[in-house]
């Protein structure tokens, strides 16, 4: 039923209308949505709205649907933990520069990940010449975790509605099912429907990761498996074994684990300094060792900052590479977030944790 209308007379020539106030329960919800999407003007990146947050989204009134559980996917995973568990009784037997070729693959893998999947490919944040974005594609393949158009996708759709059942892992769910559960899964209908509704015409569009998708699953294996492993093996005399499990197995694990360590941990422990109505936290340590990916409160309020964070390359090699990358004309159009725009949406939104330095 509309509201009534109450007209009082100010002239012959003009009157004003007084519109009944709404409740107060009502006017909470309306400043608090307003308040939340405000953040939205201040995108620095107008080309691309795909990632960021829709807080009218809600989930449906009603039970979840039934698990149904992806059996290849538990015992696979089941068999390449126990191998990378092997590995580590392998580890004090291995020649030192197995150590450092495991540790090379890390870092080539979490970049790939950082600079590559997350901050050019699904956020946008920044654009990279071929040669950048040969090597970064070649680097995300060693991760193997998704082919680059599926990986950004489903990345854009939990930053979108994020915390809902259309996030793939949303962390309301538990810290299994957000760390590693999702996997082991079919994906709730939610996500597949509003993955479904995304513009993806950015990444249809690029040859690259196009090509990465057509020919993911040999490049996965030679990038991911036989590489690793022979190239102990053939130029230090390595033994087969201990390629295999330390080099190969045990340093994938490795990038799998610390890279789900944002969905789980990096959103439910931390402060939120900049955006308290947001799961999505900060955590400095975890930001170590995923070279400047786990301040994660910050991406989430401001997701097309190429630095994922306030401090450029404080706990961040990734913002340091593409700051390198830069310098020699491999990557340009940084997007960064001004000062004046991230105090302003601290003091609106923070939980009051804020440090500044």
């Amino acid at each position: 039923m509309p509201v009534p209308l109450l007209r009082e007379k100010i002239s012959d020539s003009s009157t004003t209308t007084i519109t009944a106030p709404p409740s107060m329960d009502l006017q909470n919800k309306r400043e608090k949505l307003k308040e939340m999407v405000l953040h939205l003007v201040e995108d620095i990146r107008p080309e691309m709205k795909e990632d960021i947050y829709d807080p009218t989204y809600q989930d449906e009134v009603g039970p979840p649907p039934k698990l149904e559980y992806v059996w290849r996917n538990i015992i696979l995973m089941a068999l390449l933990h126990l191998g990378a568990l092997y590995g580590v009784t392998l580890v004090p037997g291995c020649k030192a520069y197995t150590w450092l070729w495991a540790f090379l693959c890390y870092v080539v893998s979490i970049l790939g990940m950082t600079a590559g999947a997350h901050r050019l490919w699904s956020h946008r944040t920044y654009k990279a010449r071929l040669p950048l974005r040969l090597f970064l594609i070649i680097a995300s393949t060693m991760a193997f975790q998704n082919d680059m158009y599926e990986w950004a996708r489903d990345h854009r759709v939990h930053h979108k509605f994020t915390e809902t059942h259309a996030d793939p892992h949303n962390s309301r769910r538990g810290f299994f099912f957000c760390h590693v559960g999702w996997l082991l899964v079919r994906k709730h209908p939610a996500v597949r429907e509003k993955g479904g509704l995304l513009d993806l015409s950015d990444l249809k569009a690029e040859k690259l990761v196009m090509l990465q998708r057509r020919y993911y699953k040999p490049s996965v294996l030679l990038m991911c498996f036989i590489l690793p492993t022979l190239v102990p093996w053939y130029c230090w005399g390595e033994t087969f074994r201990h390629s295999l499990y330390v080099a190969t197995f045990l340093r994938y694990v490795i990038v799998l684990n610390m890279t789900w360590l944002v969905n789980s941990v990096a959103h439910l422990y931390g402060y939120r300094p900049y955006d308290k109505n947001i799961e999505a936290r900060e955590n400095a340590l975890l930001s170590l060792g995923l070279l400047g990916e786990a301040f994660h409160n910050y991406h989430h309020t401001f997701p097309y900052d190429y630095s994922t964070s306030e401090y450029r390359w404080s706990l961040n090699f990734t913002t340091f590479f593409i700051d390198c990358m830069a310098a020699i004309g491999l990557a340009y159009d940084l997007k960064k977030v001004p000062k004046a725009s991230i105090l302003a949406r601290i003091k609106r939104t923070g939980d009051g944790s804020y440090k500044s330095g």
